[in-house]
Formats: C-alpha cells, structure tokens, sequence
C-alpha cells in the first residue's frame, strides 16, 4: 500500500466524510504533524521528548515509530538514542482519527461577496483545533460547497449552536475585527434554563477562565485602598431578559457585553439559573439522560445526508474504503480512543450580531419552545 501523507496544506475533500446513525465520522487519513524543538527539548532524546511531552501513546509506540521512520527529525529517520537539539525541525507521521460529531447541516442563511453567515449545529468546532481538523465548520464549508479561504470573526463554543459569521478576506475580517474592539457590534443569544428567570437581570461578575480545567468561575469586585482589583478574573457583564417560562424552565434572551471565555455559562449559573443541560455547570446534571436524549434527537436529526445504520458505529467495514494501518492505536474504530459522539448540543444559541450598518440573524432551534 502507497502511504500519500497529508499536511494543513490539503483541504478537506466531500469524500472525506462517513455518516452513520446521525454522527459524521472523518476517514482516517495519514498525517504530518510538524513542530520545532523548543529549548527546554534540548538535550533529550527523540523517544523521551515524545514520551514526556505527548502522553496521548505509551513508549512503547514511541520506540516503534521511531525505529520505524514514523518519526523524524530535520526529514531524516534518527536513532531512538538521537538527542534533540532546539529548534529541529520534529515530523510524526501518524494515521489521524478525527473525533465524530453530530451529523447536522451547516446551513447556509446568506452569501455575499465578502461575508457569509451560517447556522453551526452544535458538537462542531469553528475551526481547525486540537484533533479536530476536517470535521470543523471551515473544514466542512470547504468540503462540501468549495468555500475558501474563510475567516471567523467571532467565536463559538464546540457544544454551543447558532449564528457564525465568517469574512471571505482577510481585509474584510479586519474590519469587523476594529468593530468589535471598538465595542459596535451587539450580540444576542438565547437560552434553555433552569427554573422562573427573573424578567430582567444584570451580572456584573469577573471571569476567570482555568485552561487547566477547562471551565470558568465568577469573582466578584474587589478592591485594595488604592482602588486596584485583587482578583484574577476579567470584568464581565451580561444582560438578560426573560422571554417566557412555564416555571420548570425559561427561555432567556443573553446580551454579553463583553466576550469571555464560557461567559453566558458562568453568569448564568451565578444567578441560580444554570443552562439546563449544562454538565459543566450543572453539578447534578444527569449524563445518562442526556445520552437518552441524544440518542432520541439522532432520530430526527434534520440532514441531508444519509444515515446508515449499523448497530456498532465504530466497527470498520471494508465499504468504508480505508485501510487499518498496523502501527495506529486507534484502529480498527473509526472514532479515537476516548469519543464515541453521543453527545448532546448545549442549549444555548447564538441568535443575532448587529454592527453600524449590517444586521445577521439565526432561526431558533427547536427547544426553545416551551410548549
């Protein structure tokens, strides 16, 4: 078998993707992830670097991938005794597994010649980040309707759905860009809580944002004498408005004035009012029921694609035309290690941005109806 590597430089193809029972799966694929030795490599060994550093394998394949060739450095093969000196250039070769996603369209609301507005289902990431790669908004926009370059101009969690508004040039996302900093642009979300919102309420709490954790927590003002803050955090506000309830839950309208990390989350959880189905910030949160819902929605999920069913959505199948590689710790699954894709989208929705002279708007999804 021929191996043809693939960089960042080869863009996602139609052909890339499998769609079984509401998930879209990436074909694995042979990759070239490239770094450069920083200083604090140097000196140790290409299996110890690799070891030390990236503990997503064990040694052992380590050892193998670089006796192998799978690892190189400068685009020779070395010994595993090789020492790094800083700056190298370090190639690993691998056979990549994306993480699946929910198999729902990125449904395109306008097309214009410098912007284009989508509706990103949740489970999706914006852009390429982390092992996700093809199976991102950009990756899929590329893919399936031949749209590049593209250029998000504002952020949206992996879980969360919604308006995303991409510039089609560089100097086009530039000017959204100075909008944005020079506070222009309003945003609008909407979302699922728990429990009777009140009808108006303003939080004014710092975020602070743990990369560690991967979650934030609110502070609230502290000063010294000399009126400096003591807190870690960043200044955020949010405001809210109740748009109805049936007192077990509330559709909220969400006004963030700033654009922290997990901002709308954490201000909502402050209130007593936390996103319903939010297991980051909903300690009693019942994973299991989310898993039945999930498991429910794949049954309706609006696609234009086609659901294959098959009662095990890892098993590899020779239809699926790939080949398992010997050295990959992933196969024979299709998913990596660690992701199955029942998950379920946030209920939390991005709804509007409005700038001086433009307006995008997004439909709202199915939940927010409490009737």
């Amino acid at each position: 078998m021929e191996i043809v590597w693939q960089t960042p430089a080869n863009p996602p193809e139609r052909h890339d993707y499998i769609f079984r029972n509401g998930i879209r799966y990436v074909k694995p694929y042979y990759f070239e992830f490239i770094s450069h030795a920083k200083n604090r490599w140097a000196g140790k060994t290409i299996v110890d670097l690799f070891a030390d550093e990236f503990k997503g394998r064990n040694r052992d394949y380590y050892d193998s991938a670089v006796k192998s060739g799978r690892i190189q450095v400068d685009g020779k093969t070395v010994s595993v005794s090789h020492r790094v000196q800083s700056s190298q250039k370090i190639s690993h070769f691998l056979h990549r597994h994306e993480p699946p996603v929910m198999a729902l369209d990125v449904t395109i609301l306008h097309k214009g010649e410098n912007v284009l507005t989508v509706c990103k289902p949740a489970s999706v990431p914006v852009h390429p980040c982390g092992q996700y790669r093809k199976n991102t908004v950009v990756g899929i926009l590329q893919a399936e309707h031949d749209f590049a370059p593209l250029f998000p101009i504002h952020r949206l969690d992996r879980l969360v759905s919604g308006l995303l508004i991409l510039a089609r040039s560089a100097s086009q996302a530039e000017i959204f860009r100075q909008q944005i900093e020079s506070g222009l642009v309003q945003k609008q979300y909407i979302a699922k809580v728990v429990g009777e919102f009140p009808e108006e309420q303003v939080v004014n709490l710092r975020v602070n944002f743990n990369a560690r954790e991967g979650r934030s927590t609110v502070e609230a003002e502290d000063m010294d004498e000399n009126g400096n803050s003591k807190l870690n955090g960043k200044a955020a506000c949010t405001k809210f408005t109740r748009i109805y309830t049936n007192g077990k839950y509330s559709i909220v309208s969400c006004h963030p004035v700033t654009g922290r990390t997990h901002q709308i989350r954490v201000h909502l959880q402050s209130t007593g009012h936390p996103i319903a189905n939010d297991a980051l910030y909903l300690p009693d949160y019942d994973i299991s029921g989310s898993r039945r819902a999930f498991t429910a929605h794949k049954t309706a999920v609006k696609s234009t694609h086609s659901l294959e069913v098959n009662s095990n959505d890892n098993c590899v199948s020779q239809s699926e035309d790939f080949e398992i590689d010997p050295m990959c710790t992933n196969c024979p699954n299709l998913a990596p290690i660690g992701y199955d894709g029942s998950e379920e989208g946030l209920w939390l929705h991005c709804v509007r941005y409005s700038g001086p002279d433009w307006v995008y708007e997004c439909p709202y999804p199915d939940w927010a109806s409490l009737t």
